[in-house]
């Protein structure tokens, strides 16, 4: 993986950057939300372990679009669930799976707000299924940090296949790929955007490295204070 220090010339030279969101802008769900997600599908508290297991194995179909929601669900739902389009348990299923992926970290968010207001585009490119895209598009960060975002479920590919970091660049704009920052915290993902020539970064949870490669908006210079040398009860002041 090609490392980057925060040199006035990276900075300065970089056009755009394209954002995974789960795993670094999005936290992980916690296990009382797994839990809550597999008793709804029938899974028992001590089934949580084989339920994500069952739940991976389907997932990247339904990321990329080719499962509805009910044909995901139907494929995990124990006993005499069904989970058929109006279905009070399939709206349920869907919800609860949407809630637990919209966490987003508040410190890189702040990274995202300094990058954005220092004029550096970002793109969001995510794996995520229909329902999860519309949820993190209404989102308020995603209205006001991101650019445009593009997710597999829309484009009908997941990463790391080339063509979703083709439309990922396309929807920044077309920016030189040696010149757009490409985060995930997935290895696979970094190495497939290596091979098109982005530079990458392997999030791993340190907000402050990711902070080292992005532009930030100098602070504002501190307003001086006028020493007052007195006031009515004889103290010093500021002012």
């Amino acid at each position: 993986m090609t490392a980057f220090t925060r040199t006035a010339h990276e900075i300065s030279g970089l056009e755009a950057v394209i954002y995974d969101y789960n795993g670094v802008i999005g936290r992980q769900p916690t296990a009382s939300q797994w839990i809550g997600l597999g008793e709804l599908a029938g899974w028992s508290a001590q089934e949580i372990p084989a339920f994500q297991t069952a739940f991976w194995q389907r997932r990247e179909e339904y990321d990329e679009g080719t499962l509805t929601s009910e044909e995901f669900w139907s494929g995990l739902l124990r006993g005499d669930r069904t989970a058929r389009p109006g279905d009070s348990l399939l709206a349920a299923l869907v919800q609860a799976d949407t809630q637990m992926w919209i966490n987003a970290d508040p410190a890189v968010l702040e990274i995202l707000r300094s990058a954005h207001a220092a004029g550096i585009p970002g793109t969001l490119l995510s794996n995520a299924p229909r329902p999860l895209a519309d949820a993190l598009d209404a989102t308020d960060w995603c209205a006001t940090l991101i650019t445009r975002a593009v997710y597999s479920a829309r484009i009908g590919i997941n990463k790391p296949a080339p063509r979703a970091y083709e439309a990922a660049l396309a929807a920044a704009g077309h920016p030189r790929p040696e010149r757009t920052l490409f985060v995930d915290d997935r290895l696979d993902n970094v190495k497939a955007a290596q091979r098109l020539g982005l530079r990458t970064h392997h999030y791993t949870g340190n907000a402050a490295a990711l902070a080292r490669l992005l532009p930030a908006v100098p602070a504002a210079p501190a307003v001086p204070t006028r020493f007052v040398p007195s006031v009515p009860d004889g103290s010093a002041a500021v002012a």
